[in-house]
């Protein structure tokens, strides 16, 4: 049964309101960056497992595709796009309705050590947070715009409200007049949040916390503002990020909001399975902007 035809202009919730009611319609196009990854690739398995998507991979090289082809990912889902460059990820985010970003500068050890502190020393060698986490995500940001999506999901980081937090001297270097550059991965995510939120485009952006590679659906989830922690723990399982990523698309009440992700230890609490009722637990909050430092 074929239900009615729906363009471009037609709301997200109004065509997802179709679909239930009446049937199939055309799918919702939503593009997926970092669809190679860990959390953007759970995003994105989870988009195409959902009749009302028609998700569109997008990773930054041909190697990347060909894996996720070679697991059973249709070829013509996956697209191949630097986020880095304007041009290509405008092409690739042409005809999307909605935008899940979940692309982030990942930090690796360099081979050499802090002669100070014995630790390792943390580069970034696929790009610096500057030109991923802030770049990137504004030309991901300003393409979404141009090709009129309708929503845009932002997958960043909790310590955002800290300027001191370890992460941001990961890849930083100091210069011989007391400079430093490179480095301030949450200033610099922090930063695009606020361009996100500032554009007009409606958004949704969470901050999860530290991401565990366990299976997802098996804690309760806990949400807060502004690096608070009340109850649970400051990790979650990437999988249960991408539920709520996905969930983001699917629920109004997301819209126009910001707040960070945890969850509980598994075994404690109710496994989450509302996630409308999950989101009502910020009683109205959202994460605070004039808290913090931006890059």
């Amino acid at each position: 049964r074929q239900g009615p035809q729906a363009d471009e202009h037609t709301p997200l919730m109004l065509r997802l309101s179709l679909l239930l009611l009446v049937g199939p319609l055309d799918a919702l196009r939503v593009a997926v960056t970092g669809a190679g990854g860990q959390t953007g690739q759970h995003a994105f398995r989870k988009l195409l497992a959902l009749p009302e998507f028609e998700p569109v991979g997008i990773v930054r090289s041909e190697e990347s595709k060909a894996a996720l082809v070679k697991s059973g990912v249709p070829a013509d889902a996956v697209t191949v796009a630097d986020v880095t460059d304007e041009a290509a990820i405008a092409a690739a985010l042409a005809g999307c309705d909605a935008l899940i970003i979940g692309t982030s500068a990942k930090p690796a050890p360099s081979g050499e050590t802090d002669e100070s502190t014995g630790r390792p020393i943390f580069g970034f060698p696929n790009g610096q947070p500057e030109a991923v986490d802030w770049l990137g995500q504004k030309s991901q940001i300003d393409g979404a715009k141009a090709a009129g999506a309708i929503h845009v999901v932002l997958c960043s980081s909790m310590g955002g409200t800290d300027p001191g937090n370890m992460l941001n001297a990961l890849g930083r270097e100091s210069l011989p007049d007391g400079s430093t550059k490179g480095g301030d991965i949450l200033l610099w995510k922090r930063k695009a949040e606020k361009y996100l939120i500032d554009s007009g485009v409606p958004f949704t952006i969470v901050h999860p916390g530290g991401l565990l590679n366990e299976p997802g659906g098996k804690r309760q989830l806990v949400l807060g503002v502004d690096d608070e922690r009340t109850v649970g723990e400051r990790s979650i399982p990437r999988e249960d990020v991408a539920e709520v990523l996905v969930q983001a698309l699917r629920i109004p009440a997301y819209r126009g909001r910001s707040f960070d992700l945890r969850s509980m230890n598994e075994g404690e609490g109710a496994v989450t399975t509302d996630f409308a009722a999950l989101l009502d637990e910020l009683g109205g909050r959202d994460c605070d902007y004039s808290l913090g430092k931006m890059a």
